[in-house]
């Protein structure tokens, strides 16, 4: 070693010497399992690929084989001898000539346009052949459906038989399943590696591969166009490769520690050799103090710079909304934003010394990898997470208390269209909203995020039974009573008609596949247009009640067997009186919207009302805060305290409804009649000029006349007067004003909206009213 070569660093080399050996395996090491790693990676990139290909060739070929029958259907509809048994209206042998040399065929009929016939022989059939004959006169088209009938899936066609322009009947086609899995069956495929499946809804219709991996399938699904169904798939999950490297550049790193291991395996030992030799003449360190010069080097300048700024997190902050965190997948939403989401929730459990968190999702296609992502980021704060995989909602706050966590997430995007997705969050109790909502985005933007020194853990638990059993257990009915439930293709559509069965009650179940598509109308029972289907099969099937969830089970809507929608508020006043009965005195919490006649309702009743601001987290906040038995908003979330955990539940309520209805002597039409009643619009929604409804309320607020009204202003601006009320306020999930009426009778109703107009207008001239 040269005289020149500082001494430091001589003495350095003679200490490492003995450890260089361990060094350099250690750096190996690592380069071989780098290799090894990307390699994996690399392998599992391609499977995933050659996957995808194959899920989507089965996708055209199941189109193209079901188009091809629908197309073979129209065509015999319109040719000469089917339509010549129309005009006679001859529907027998217009089947017949239907099915002449249909290959494959099973059987064809036609309808009546009243389904009178099929309706009257569901008990031999079951509702799949309905359902398929209804779908094709709400199409105005042909549509394909998989029902189950004699015991197995079979293909269903169906579409409207027509003379000329005239509706003559519905024509039913019944092939056998597999038209529509062939493709499925035939694909290639590594059956070891690699998981396929054609599903319909929750029902899997035929699987092929590794089953090890069915849970991760929903992952990769593709819809089949113009049809119910969706061909899934999954392969082994690639694990996180070491320090975020992928592929290639694994490869490269590997090599890099590869010449850097043989450089201390071979280099550094050479030269601590001759660090030794030199040892032996150095100068001991008196020595080497009493040979320095004192000399005191010349200070140079220090260079202050600022400190850099984080870098803004590319996260829109538009889904940070009031009452949840809500965007559009592939916009605003994925499985980065859901992964920042969950790493803040993380972050802010450790603050509050939470450990562990339930999470689960509703049904949309979207749900799994959003709730890969959001698993990811809380693991990444050190929290816990427990898994309990598709579920409604309510069931996922029923988690955070029957796992004793007091934290949980729900993936879903609720009663909104099928791109929407989101998140509602339970932290120490209390769901998140407002403030609490934002400043999740705060700590995103501003990296206020926790990273700890090991990921948390995962696990998995299935408590559907669980919760079944704990309303069972408390909730039965004293009578049969014959319910159609519809669930719009929600996560509600398996365990709503669970419940109520085990209750003691007789279901029907109706759009209770769960389709994260809602291919027959939104899960929104707010709307009275998607309660049209549940009227009807109410009425045809002489049943006592229709009950409606939304996409994610925590609101109810109800219909009755003489087709009236009973509107949440009115749905309130009957539980507030059975509650009141147990628990005199009671606070009964609801929001703006709702009816005038409540409050005397519950007042008459031994109750104590209390209005306030409409969303589900601030009503939960403030039942928390006043210590409520029982609440409710016009949109159709009811809060159970008593006997409940007074979280928002549209299953458990329609099993308390079920309870009160069961233990009285009327039908349910007698018992709804008994409660105050006027008339009343549905929620107006009018666009927001600017964009803006609260700073359109905010200048209603302000210059509204409303002679002779009490004025409500904790929400918007509610006047009341001795015949009725209006409300408008701003929306706090979309730029809109909602709007309602409600009155004694539609002169009164008449008058209110008329001054309500007046002002409205007053404010903006421009404003486009519907009334």
């Amino acid at each position: 070693m040269s005289e020149t070569q500082p001494h430091a660093v001589r003495q350095l080399l003679v200490r490492l010497r003995p450890y260089l050996p361990i060094a350099a395996a250690l750096l190996a090491g690592l380069a071989l399992w780098l290799a090894w790693s990307g390699w994996q990676q690399i392998r599992g990139e391609g499977n995933r690929a050659a996957l995808q290909q194959t899920r989507d060739t089965t996708v055209e070929a199941t189109t193209r084989t079901l188009t091809a029958e629908l197309k073979q259907l129209a065509e015999r509809l319109d040719s000469a001898r089917v339509q010549q048994a129309l005009a006679a209206g001859d529907l027998e042998n217009a089947a017949a000539a239907l099915a002449a040399d249909w290959p494959n065929l099973e059987e064809a009929a036609i309808y009546l346009p009243d389904l009178q016939s099929v309706y009257g022989g569901l008990g031999e059939g079951g509702f799949g052949r309905a359902a398929a004959l209804e779908g094709a006169l709400v199409e105005d088209g042909p549509v394909s459906w998989v029902i189950r009938e004699d015991g197995s899936p079979r293909v269903a066609l169906a579409a409207p038989a027509r003379s000329g322009e005239r509706l003559v009947g519905v024509a039913f086609v019944r092939l056998p399943l597999a038209r529509a899995t062939l493709a499925t069956e035939h694909a290639h495929l590594d059956e070891d590696a690699m998981y396929l499946a054609l599903r319909q809804g929750s029902v899997t219709l035929l699987e092929r591969g590794n089953q090890d991996y069915m849970p991760a399938a929903e992952r990769m699904a593709a819809a089949v166009p113009g049809t119910g169904l969706r061909v899934v798939a999954a392969t082994p999950q690639m694990a996180g490769m070491p320090f975020g490297l992928s592929g290639m550049p694994a490869f490269a790193v590997a090599a890099a520690l590869l010449l850097l291991a043989f450089f201390v395996w071979r280099v550094l030992p050479r030269l601590g050799r001759e660090a030794v030799d030199d040892a032996e003449d150095a100068p001991t360190l008196l020595q080497a103090v009493a040979e320095t010069p004192n000399q005191t080097p010349p200070e140079s300048p220090i260079e202050v710079q600022d400190m850099p700024k984080p870098v803004p997190v590319r996260i829109d902050s538009g889904i940070f909304r009031a009452y949840d965190i809500r965007g559009v997948v592939g916009q605003t939403l994925d499985a980065g934003v859901a992964e920042l989401v969950g790493h803040a929730i993380g972050s802010l459990m450790r603050e509050q010394d939470l450990a562990d968190i339930v999470v689960g999702r509703d049904g949309r296609l979207s749900g799994p990898d959003l709730v890969a992502g959001l698993v990811a980021g809380l693991r990444k704060a050190g929290r816990n997470v427990i898994d309990i995989g598709m579920a409604p909602t309510p069931v996922i706050y029923f988690g955070a208390f029957h796992l004793r966590t007091g934290c949980c997430i729900s993936v879903t995007g609720s009663h909104n269209p099928p791109d929407y997705n989101g998140f509602k969050i339970v932290v120490g109790g209390e769901t998140l909203s407002g403030d609490a909502i934002t400043d999740l985005y705060a700590r995103i933007a501003e990296d206020r995020l926790y990273t700890a020194g090991a990921p948390g853990g995962l696990s998995q638990r299935v408590i559907d039974e669980d919760y079944v059993d704990r309303i069972a257990s408390d909730v039965q009915v004293g009578q049969r009573l014959k319910v159609v439930v519809d669930a719009g293709n929600g996560v509600a559509g398996e365990i709503g008609p669970r419940v109520l069965e085990a209750i003691g009650a007789e279901v029907v179940p109706l759009y209770c596949e769960i389709d994260g598509t809602f291919p027959n109308h939104h899960p929104d029972p707010s709307e009275p247009k998607n309660l049209e289907d549940l009227v009807r099969m109410v009425q045809r099937l002489d049943a006592d009640l229709g009950i409606a969830f939304d996409g994610d089970g925590d609101r109810l809507g109800v219909v009755t067997r003489e087709g009236e929608n009973i509107y949440p508020d009115r749905l309130l006043m009957l539980f507030a009186a059975d509650v009141l009965e147990r628990n005199p005195g009671a606070v009964i919490v609801y929001d703006v919207k709702c009816t005038g006649h409540l409050p005397g309702h519950i007042v008459r009743h031994g109750g104590s009302p209390l209005m306030w601001k409409t969303g589900h987290s601030l009503i939960k906040a403030k039942m928390r805060e006043i210590g409520a038995e029982l609440a409710g908003e016009m949109s159709g979330h009811f809060f159970f305290q008593e006997r409940w955990y007074g979280f928002d539940d549209g299953i458990y309520a329609a099993a308390r409804l079920l309870e009160i209805l069961a233990a009285r002597d009327e039908t349910p039409d007698a018992v709804f009649k008994t409660l105050p009643n006027g008339v009343s619009t549905p929620e107006i929604k009018v666009e927001a000029p600017g964009g803006d409804p609260h700073a359109f309320v905010k200048r209603f607020q302000d210059n509204a006349r409303l002679e002779g009204a009490r004025l409500s202003t904790i929400d918007g601006v509610r006047a009341d007067w001795d015949d009725g009320w209006g409300l408008v306020r701003a929306s706090n999930t979309t730029p809109v004003l909602v709007l309602r009426f409600d009155a004694d009778d539609e002169e009164a109703l008449k008058r209110i909206q008329q001054m309500f107009r007046e002002q409205l207008l007053s404010v903006d001239p421009e404003l486009p009213l519907p009334f």
